[in-house]
């Protein structure tokens, strides 16, 4: 199918009576179409031959597929060796910042995903049909992407002319077969997969299918496999999906659970999270998409998109109470490592629900909730290496004692790869599970890092600076360091700077720091005070409350399973690398407190993971000076570990 609704040489494009655009434009519409869209079109196609009545060469696309955000580009012009974008705002005078941003957004979504635009010229341009002015700012990014132009509509033509004498040394022409038929791999925000696939779209649509990494839609294939296969044969099984931080895990989950809604074989799915910020993100971002497009209320919106989208504490709160069996077969667990052990549920149920002596761990008491069904059932854990970020929270291990202890009927499937002390903690988990109830799946491990299009490495740098793996961070961040910019600054007002100058139309920025980052509240990073994660990242940037305005702070509890396209990690004393080595501190009244336990050193070195893997494109890391007359922020708690991230190769601003 082709993705634009119109598709013809400039020159016979030129020759075309508007009517008969306009019949091919409304014959691929699909939809309703109104009359405030036809004039549109028409007022767009007449301004378009008009302005390109001397052009004697090129291409033009209209109505042409963004897919990865699910939008239509009004208009595209291939000329030469450049891609002309063009938006309308018909009946507008003005332009308006959103409407440049969107704009830039189509132009960036080319260059960044569109294989045969990689290397190409792209010039944004809003037209606004009343307006009298123009706006043109010729110089051109590093990657050959212009600024978004606003243009009047008698200057379209006159920019159109300089923009190709600019490129007059460079003869070549954009074959435009070759161009619309070029793979568009996208890596969307897991909010705009998630938009995504509940509007139905596949995840083959929405996610990269490059031959280096982990195909989703493998992961996924695998996975309706094993569910058909407990249905027809009445088993019950548990499925790990695990992988590195930015895999694609909650994305293999989304798009299992969408694609059995109402299935009707099976029944529903449902997607749950013990992760209450992406649960309440995920939520907000689809029901206000689903008010808009089904003109109902926003409650009614969330009510139905909770039914795809649940907190896992509700779930198990509402079936200790319980004793039937979901009404669900399949239920997908998202980041279940972070499921409490044995002490964490039972302080809880007693505290709680006043129920002395609670004697099961969250995992054992989850399976035992899918047990209660007499014929089948599959539990989906996805696992996050490294991943566990607070008190209690089990890890992968504890699924495999609670499946020793009292579920040995049940079939375990799992990647036979899952043997790095990130997921198995030191522990050979394989060898509590009967040989003939385990089956290895290497479909059912993402091993590389699709957050960030830009550098699929980065996952292995944070993990090997963190584990004081100094030179092979230094060898990882050369490899990367072009498509993925890493700062260190001392100053954070340089780093907020460097954000606003990187991002580009919509793309997100905003500051990260460990949630015991007590000491950097002298600097305006105040952890204490709670970002409400739906405005930090959803609202815009007119909005004091998102994360664009650069004053409300998203902690690791905040991040952790989403993410944004520039970052500033601010880097306390908590983790401090003093005589080659990590130190591990925590703030407790005035002064810093020495960390032994190793778990709680987990906790922190797991914070700082999920920080440094939050952002797409590149981040800039603050470590503050330090202060000599204050003891909290004593210089030398802050100098080793700037210094060694500066032996990695990070650059300074």
């Amino acid at each position: 199918m082709s993705r634009a609704y119109y598709s013809a040489k400039i020159e016979d494009f030129l020759n075309e009576h508007p009517n008969s655009i306009l019949g091919n434009l409304a014959k691929n519409h699909h939809f309703d179409l109104d009359q405030s869209q036809k004039k549109a079109w028409i007022d767009q196609i007449t301004l378009l031959q008009r302005e390109l009545s001397t052009i004697n060469s090129g291409h033009i696309f209209f109505e042409y597929s963004i897919p990865r955000i699910g939008k239509r580009v009004d208009c595209i012009l291939l000329i030469q060796d450049t891609v002309f974008v063009i938006e309308f705002k018909v009946g507008s005078n003005s332009f308006d910042c959103h409407a440049i941003d969107q704009t830039l957004d189509y132009a960036l979504d080319l260059k960044n995903f569109h294989q045969h635009s990689h290397d190409l010229w792209i010039v944004p341009i809003l037209i606004a049909t009343l307006a009298n002015q123009s706006k043109i700012d010729l110089q051109a990014w590093q990657d050959k992407v212009y600024p978004c132009q606003t243009v009047a509509p008698s200057g379209l033509h006159k920019l159109i002319q300089t923009i190709l004498e600019l490129h007059s040394n460079q003869q070549s022409n954009i074959e435009p077969n070759v161009w619309a038929q070029s793979p568009y791999k996208p890596t969307p925000t897991i909010i705009q997969a998630a938009q995504a696939l509940y509007k139905n779209h596949s995840v083959t649509e929405i996610a990269r299918s490059d031959a280096e990494a982990t195909n989703l839609s493998k992961t996924s294939t695998a996975i309706l496999e094993i569910i058909a296969k407990a249905y027809q044969h009445k088993l019950k099984a548990i499925c790990f999906i695990t992988g590195v931080p930015g895999a694609g895990k909650t994305l293999a989950g989304l798009n299992i659970a969408n694609h059995n809604l109402n299935n009707e074989q099976w029944g529903n799915c449902v997607f749950l999270s013990g992760n209450g910020p992406l649960v309440k993100v995920l939520v907000e971002a689809l029901a206000r998409d689903h008010a808009i497009s089904n003109e109902v209320s926003k409650r009614q919106a969330v009510s139905t998109v909770s039914s795809f989208i649940q907190n896992i504490h509700h779930f198990r709160d509402d079936y200790f109470d319980n004793p039937n069996a979901p009404l669900e077969h399949v239920v997908i667990f998202d980041e279940a490592q972070r499921a409490w052990d044995q002490n964490q549920t039972s302080k809880f149920m007693n505290e709680k629900k006043g129920e002395a002596g609670f004697n099961q761990s969250e995992p054992e008491f989850l399976i035992s909730v899918m047990d209660r069904h007499q014929d089948w059932a599959v539990i989906i854990a996805l696992i996050g290496g490294g991943q566990e970020i607070n008190i209690g929270e089990a890890g992968l291990p504890e699924w495999f004692r609670a499946l020793q202890k009292r579920f040995s009927d049940w079939h375990v499937y799992t990647s036979p790869n899952l043997t790095s002390e990130e997921y198995t903690q030191g522990q050979d988990i394989f060898a509590l599970i009967d040989p003939d109830k385990l089956h290895f799946v290497p479909e059912l491990h993402l091993a590389v890092s699709i957050r960030s299009f830009r550098a699929e490495q980065q996952s292995a740098l944070v993990h090997a600076l963190l584990n004081n793996q100094s030179e092979q961070a230094r060898q990882l961040f050369q490899s990367i360091k072009q498509r993925y910019p890493i700062y260190i600054t001392r100053d954070l007002e340089q780093a907020k700077q460097w954000l606003k100058q990187q991002a580009r139309g919509s793309e997100r920025y905003g500051i990260l720091a460990s949630s015991g980052a007590h000491r950097l509240r002298p600097y305006g990073i105040t952890v204490k005070v709670k970002a409400e994660v739906t405005n930090w990242l959803l609202d815009g940037k007119n909005d004091i409350r998102s994360s664009y305005f650069l004053e409300d702070i998203a902690t690791e509890f905040d991040i952790q399973g989403l993410e944004i396209d520039w970052s500033c990690v601010g880097w306390d004393a908590n983790l401090r690398y003093i005589d080659g080595e990590w130190h591990y501190h925590k703030f407790r009244g005035s002064i810093w407190q020495n960390v032994n336990n190793p778990q709680d050193k987990l906790f922190t070195k797991n914070s700082y993971r999920v920080l440094l893997t939050r952002a797409r494109q590149g981040m800039v890391i603050f470590v503050p000076p330090g202060s000599n007359d204050d003891p909290t922020r004593n210089p030398e708690y802050y100098d080793g570990t700037y210094q060694f991230l500066k032996s990695i190769g990070f650059d300074e601003l």
